[in-house]
């Protein structure tokens, strides 16, 4: 092997700080390759380098061609979804013929960033997950399909969505309805992102955000309970490397959406354990290197798990492909990067 390379953008502090694993292990500096470039027929990484791909998020002009659009998005605009897992795949296929050896499988990240096929997978390999609906086309049939469930309370989510960009906690009754999301309704239809969450009590309102979404494909979950300590909901975002649960953030908050770019705390890891006891504690554990192992070709995922209210069980929400952003959360004296330089090293 020549060495490490990245795939992502430049100056986004997931490439900088993963370069800064790499030297701090006395190797070169990786070779970057920029998205912008790789979208429009630039060099790919070749044999003999360890190619880790990084997101493509928070640029612009690579969601852009990403959604092979004419215009980029205006900041926060939520569109092209579908489109860009589209082009995102097309672009990983390219990558990987180059011939370099992928830290993520292109079907592993493909399948982290596709809710209903990520959801489908997991099932499979025996992790928890909540129930989920069969696929709906929009907000009357999802009224109807919650109606058949005998449901009154659901996680829609966009089937290509990524950090809580589009996803509605909706509650549901006859004469009342109430979606709390960051989703904010501009002129034209158009949705954009918002860091400030939103309480929509209108029907219509409602109705309309999950119409447009639906367009790009959607994914409904059944509401699961989190637990919750000191008057906040929390839930855990586990990294999982080299199949090892590692790396751990409690997300605490006081609305269902627990992100913690949305304005939420981090919470206390000892607290949580303490609290859910080492049998629950392990075996949520256990569950995220599940997780991992139903992703045997990639280095690194990002697991979001929930802790029942009653503190006896758990299910998995997502797994992310790009989740391993935890600044100031060390595991055995490591970052996560640095654990995953260390993890490929031992594997090469």
């Amino acid at each position: 092997m020549s060495g490490f390379a990245v795939l992502g953008n430049p100056a986004n502090r997931r490439v900088t700080s993963f370069a800064a694993a790499v030297t701090a292990a006395g190797l070169p500096p990786p070779r970057v390759y920029a998205w912008r470039d790789v979208l429009t027929g630039g060099p790919v990484p070749g044999p003999g380098e360890r190619v880790r791909v990084d997101s493509p998020g928070e640029d612009a002009e690579v969601g852009r061609l990403l959604r092979g659009a004419v215009r980029a998005a205006a900041h926060g605009e939520i569109t092209g979804t579908a489109a860009a897992h589209a082009g995102l795949g097309a672009a990983l296929r390219r990558v990987e013929a180059g011939g370099g050896t992928l830290l993520s499988a292109p079907d592993d990240i493909l399948t982290m960033s596709d809710k209903p096929r990520c959801h489908a997978l997991l099932r499979e390999h025996g992790v928890p997950v909540p129930e989920a609906l069969a696929a709906v086309s929009g907000y009357a049939e999802l009224r109807a399909a919650m109606r058949a469930a005998g449901w009154a309370r659901v996680f829609v989510k966009p089937s290509h969505g990524s950090s809580a960009s589009g996803v509605l906690a909706l509650t549901a009754a006859p004469g009342r309805v109430a979606a709390v999301t960051s989703v904010e309704r501009g002129p034209g239809g158009r949705l954009f992102n918002n860091l400030t969450l939103r309480r929509y009590d209108r029907e219509a309102d409602v109705a309309a955000i999950v119409d447009t979404l639906a367009g790009d494909g959607l994914h409904v979950e059944r509401w699961f309970p989190k637990a919750g300590l000191g008057g906040r909901t929390v839930d855990l975002r586990v990294v999982v490397i080299a199949g090892e649960a590692r790396h751990v953030v409690v997300r605490a908050s006081r609305s269902p959406l627990t992100n913690l770019h949305l304005g939420n705390a981090r919470g206390d890891v000892a607290e949580v354990r303490a609290r859910a006891g080492a049998r629950v504690w392990d075996a949520a554990m256990e569950t995220c290197a599940r997780v991992g192992a139903a992703f045997p070709r990639t280095l690194m995922a990002g697991v979001d798990l929930m802790i029942h209210a009653a503190w006896r069980r758990h299910a998995v929400a997502e797994v992310n492909a790009f989740g391993d952003l935890l600044p100031g959360v060390l595991h055995r004296g490591e970052d996560t990067y640095t654990a995953q330089v260390r993890a490929a090293l031992c594997a090469s």
